[in-house]
């Protein structure tokens, strides 16, 4: 049995991803409809995601700044794609106080136009690029149906916005930025993402082409997890971005953007939880290790339980103790459910038979050890093999829930029993993408670059173009 407060996952996945968020104090619903309250467990977890990535970013030479919140209408409207394709989520302010404004503005749902605008300005010569900007800021989009962190109308997120002199270094922009993205979630969030391009069809309005990172959930579900955008000169060319090249001509520069959301811990919680609660990859957890002295009023164990926190600490392992009030099995249900990678028990009964015990988050184990065992480089290890372990259990979840399908038959059969990353062949006709919509709603995930599985489309059996993952979506 897992914990009361959380529904099995296998009887009902939904209500078990909200339990879990709740029970890890995660989020809250709020007043405001589709708008959640991010709560001290989450948000925590949110600055080590932009700790991590901001580090990442800055040494690839990328540089912070911040743009408005509002965006004037006309300004909107330079870029018809981006408009007809935001139009349905776009809130608009209409009025100050009592008095109507004289133009709309929009409440930031993206940022292309307030930074094409200032690169208008700011951009003479080939000599002021490229233009390496991040935004790390929150956005409004009025979704109709909401969920805490997979999709909910206000969101935290960083996007890139670069310009270039030439379409190869642009191109090379978007490529080393789905890289970043790949081995964030890879090495730090322990996902076995994938990546590809995406469809005419399902690329973002207005770019040339949309690469993007495609995760698995624990229940077969797609979620489109970060995605890197190049426009080359469209963008551009709408608000008349232009420098003078190194052969002293004018010519309109080329723009990449990219972006990353709150929604990784969504990917996280649907990755890796169980039925006990969160359960955190060491590499993105606040807190990496708790220490439970159990018994009141014993030197011995609160001596070695301070200096153990405090070698923790010294040694970059995020480590604290917890001396409440609460009965020593609740507090190891709190860690549990918080998702806190490595507990360790340590009693006045375990000292006097030279042991402390150790356990695992993720597999639940406890390990008794000797005490002189208990050194820093011990907790170093295990919070690697853990984070390797996670990783790999994702992986053959993620592998297990992979499949190929030659037929439209074929994929019929696989959505209905059990979903999952599809691969399929496609003959590049938006008409069989839209048959195949029509199976529970599954979508083109991403074009992979490999080669064809047999030839011929999966949907109309023609001639095939490309190798596409097919899945159902969040």
């Amino acid at each position: 049995m897992g914990n009361k407060a959380i529904t099995e996952r296998d009887k009902d996945f939904a209500q078990w991803y909200t339990d879990i968020v709740r029970a890890a104090k995660l989020a809250d619903y709020t007043s405001v409809k589709g708008c959640i309250a991010i709560e001290p467990n989450g948000y925590a977890i949110w600055e080590k995601i932009q700790e991590i990535m901001d580090k990442k970013f800055k040494e690839l030479g990328h540089v912070n700044v911040q743009m408005p919140l509002l965006i004037p209408e006309n300004l909107f409207n330079q870029e018809k794609e981006l408009i007809k394709g935001f139009a349905p989520e776009l809130v608009w302010v209409t009025e100050v106080g009592n008095e109507k404004l004289e133009e709309r503005f929009a409440i930031r749902s993206t940022s292309e136009t307030v930074f094409c605008d200032y690169y208008k300005k700011h951009i003479n010569s080939y000599k002021d690029l490229p233009k390496l900007y991040n935004q790390w800021c929150n956005v409004f989009r009025y979704e109709k149906e909401t969920r805490p962190f997979l999709r909910s109308r206000e969101f935290l997120w960083q996007e890139g916005h670069t310009v270039h002199a030439t379409a190869e270094e642009a191109e090379a922009e978007a490529k080393r930025m789905m890289d970043v993205y790949l081995w964030f979630n890879r090495e730090i969030l322990a996902i076995p993402s994938i990546s590809g391009k995406k469809t005419e069809k399902e690329k973002f309005a207005g770019a040339e082409y949309t690469i993007t990172c495609e995760d698995l959930m624990y229940n077969g579900v797609c979620l489109q997890d970060g995605t890197s955008h190049y426009f080359g000169q469209k963008f551009c060319k709408a608000y008349d971005v232009k420098f003078t090249n190194r052969d002293n001509k004018e010519e309109y520069a080329y723009y990449t953007t990219w972006g990353k959301t709150t929604r990784m811990i969504a990917a996280i919680i649907m990755v890796h939880a169980d039925d006990y609660g969160l359960v955190l990859p060491p590499r993105i957890a606040p807190k990496q290790v708790v220490i439970i002295p159990i018994g009141k009023d014993n030197e011995e164990v609160d001596s070695l339980v301070k200096e153990f926190n405090t070698k923790l600490n010294e040694n970059n392992i995020t480590s604290y103790i917890d001396d409440s009030e609460k009965s020593p099995g609740f507090k190891f249900a709190e860690a549990e459910v918080n998702g806190i990678p490595v507990r360790i028990e340590i009693g006045a009964r375990d000292l006097a038979n030279g042991t402390v015990t150790v356990a695992r988050r993720d597999t639940r184990e406890k390990i008794v050890i000797k005490k002189e065992e208990l050194t820093v480089q011990y907790i170093s290890d295990l919070l690697e093999i853990i984070q390797k372990d996670m990783y790999q259990k994702a992986l053959e979840r993620q592998n297990k829930l992979t499949f190929e399908a030659h037929t439209y038959e074929e994929m019929k059969e696989i959505i209905d029993k059990q979903p999952g990353f599809i691969h399929g062949d496609w003959c590049g006709n938006e008409e069989c993408e839209n048959k195949i919509k029509e199976l529970k709603g599954c979508k083109s995930r991403c074009i992979l670059d490999e080669k064809l599985l047999t030839g011929k489309c999966v949907c109309c059996g023609k001639e095939a173009k490309h190798h596409v993952v097919w899945g159902i979506q969040y």
